[in-house]
């Protein structure tokens, strides 16, 4: 049977602002069950008063009677339904709102363990579970129990020895209900990780449809796809055979019970204890008394699925996020930073990405971190925005601790430029002035002449007010890429971080964005992972990182000169470039 789980304690608290619509819809539902016995009571009237002899009420009552009924039933099921679907999409929204909040806080390790796909699944089709959970179940609960509680009450009134028999019926039906209830559970369950690992498919289907198109994987992207369509028609099929057995199981206890009334009220007729419209009114109230019965027999359906989406949905909503503690900056940093004997690990991982790191950079240096694929670069300059918390040691900023920095206050100082770009389904402007609440035009022009935006903005059809489709699908890559490089201009921090910035640009274009990125970095702190000689040149100093630790630091000539892991470097990875 149904059992008050934390999750319908949750939602129950979600709806409390809702309370008072909530009432609405609840004064409806009881309005409408309270319209059930009126009609057989009418009709055991008219069939006692009005056949046989002359009827001792106006003929003209009863159509307006029955037609009131039905007014009244309409108006109140209406109100129920308006005010249901009101509360039930405010429960959406704020269930989605919720969702989407967390999934803007979680640290960067949650992608690690989840996908996509089951995000997007768990905001999308699983909260819209919950809430018909909420209506259907909610709805029925308490509109069929009134109803049924009401034709119960005159039943008794009617026939209390028939009433006894039909109420058999009860236990019978309850032990159907709790022997399906952890199976739909189970399946519920698969069925929901089916759905999520087909939204998967189909996300990484689009988002990488130009790799599916060169290496010819339709077929394989195809294979994918069906297997997951078929796996979850199975589940479908094994839920609608689990449940639907529920429904002709009730009805035929319930056609037992209705048999034997008739029956024995038969006898009870022959014998003179009933008129033909107290049994007519006693049959009418008892067949009308198996609908709300099935409908209470059915909330097993839509309860399990919803508590299946319920704990995925809170699960996600209850994902730890990143801190929210620290100080604030009062004032634009220096760029200053200290990093002393950081280490790091990535999560499920045994070998350290990042060991005994210690390394001084003044306000305003240029550090090009080099070294070979998986020495720690990429995972060095993630730390410095806080994106994952150091295993041990410290960095510091200006001398403060950026554990003792609030998150947003240390991110404030900081841009980046990856070789991944990053844009929006929104205008050139838009995407320059990214984050900014009150963008200024002036800046965002200037911002676009610097990253040399100015001729490929003169050809979009409404210039810096041009949409540039998804992650800037309208825009070739090196155009994408000074738009990124743009957005840092901007932005204006203080510590810019550059990850391969430049690796998307032909020659012409590179020669134009390094201008650019020349006066961007001039006073400020960058750290820069490059494999551009040009770029690295122009370093102050070069880190050069080996399996997580740091083996050699200098400029490019002194490194040059010693002969040892950069010269190496140089040569394998730098040597065409200076061609």
């Amino acid at each position: 049977m149904i059992t008050l789980s934390p999750y319908l304690i949750r939602l129950s608290k979600m709806v409390l602002p809702y309370k008072f619509r909530l009432a609405l819809a609840f004064l409806g539902m009881i309005l409408t069950a309270a319209t059930e016995p009126l009609f057989p009571a009418v009709l055991q009237e008219v069939i006692d008063s009005g056949f046989g002899k002359k009827p001792d009420f106006r003929i003209w009552m009863v159509p307006v009677t029955v037609i009131g009924i039905f007014i009244l039933r309409g108006l109140s099921t209406y109100l129920t339904n308006y005010m249901m679907t009101w509360v039930s999409s405010r429960l959406l929204v704020d269930l989605r709102r919720a969702a989407f909040a967390r999934v803007l806080q979680v640290p960067m390790g949650f992608y690690a363990n989840n996908a996509l796909g089951r995000v997007i699944n768990s905001m999308m089709f699983e909260a819209q579970q919950i809430v018909e959970m909420i209506t259907k179940v909610i709805t029925s609960i308490i509109r069929d129990s009134v109803t049924f509680i009401g034709l119960l009450g005159y039943l008794f009134y009617l026939n209390w020895r028939l009433t006894f028999i039909a109420l058999l019926l009860l236990p019978l039906t309850a032990g159907v209900i709790r022997l399906t209830a952890k199976r739909l559970r189970r399946l519920t369950r698969n069925f929901l990780d089916v759905n999520a690992e087909l939204t998967q498919v189909l996300e990484e289907s689009t988002r990488a449809h130009q790799v599916i198109k060169i290496f010819g994987g339709q077929d394989y992207e195809r294979q994918r796809f069906e297997a997951r369509v078929d796996k979850l028609r199975g589940y479908t099929m094994r839920l609608t055979a689990t449940f639907a057995a529920t429904v002709p199981v009730t009805q035929l206890m319930a056609s037992c019970a209705v048999a034997t009334v008739m029956v024995i009220a038969l006898l009870q007729a022959s014998q003179g204890q009933t008129t033909v419209g107290a049994f007519v009114s006693f049959m009418t109230a008892m067949l009308m008394l198996l609908a709300p019965l099935k409908h209470l027999a059915e909330v097993n359906g839509p309860l399990q699925r919803g508590m299946a989406a319920a704990e995925a949905v809170f699960a996600l909503i209850d994902t730890p996020t990143e801190r929210n503690d620290g100080q604030m900056l009062s004032a634009r940093a220096n760029g200053r930073l200290s990093l002393t004997n950081v280490c790091f690990t990535y999560p499920e991982q045994t070998r350290p990405a990042l060991s005994d790191i210690c390394l001084d950079i003044a306000a305003g240096e240029t550090i090009a971190f080099v070294g070979m694929s998986g020495g720690g670069k990429s995972t060095l300059v993630s730390l410095v925005p806080g994106f994952y918390a150091l295993d041990a040691g410290h960095i510091a900023l200006d001398g403060v601790d950026i554990a003792a920095i609030s998150l947003p206050s240390l991110r404030a100082q900081i841009a980046m430029v990856s070789q991944q770009v990053i844009l929006f389904d929104d205008t050139v402007a838009a995407n320059i002035a990214y984050g900014d609440t009150t963008p200024d035009a002036a800046r965002i022009a200037a911002a676009a002449t610097a990253a040399h935006l100015d001729d490929v903005i003169a050809h979009l059809p409404d210039g810096l007010q041009s949409m540039i489709g998804d992650n800037g699908s309208r825009l070739s890559g090196g155009q994408r890429q000074r738009l990124a490089i743009a957005r840092a201009i901007y932005k204006d921090a203080p510590i810019l971080i550059l990850d391969e910035a430049t690796s998307a640009l032909d020659s012409e274009s590179e020669r134009a964005v390094q201008t650019a990125l020349d006066a961007l970095m001039r006073g400020r702190t960058t750290l820069v992972i490059a494999h551009r000689l040009s770029t690295i040149e122009r370093a102050s100093r070069i880190v050069v990182l080996d399996h997580g630790r740091i083996v050699e630091v200098g400029s490019h000539t002194e490194l040059l000169a010693r002969n040892d892991v950069y010269a190496n470097l140089y040569h394998l990875q730098f040597e065409q470039d200076a061609a």
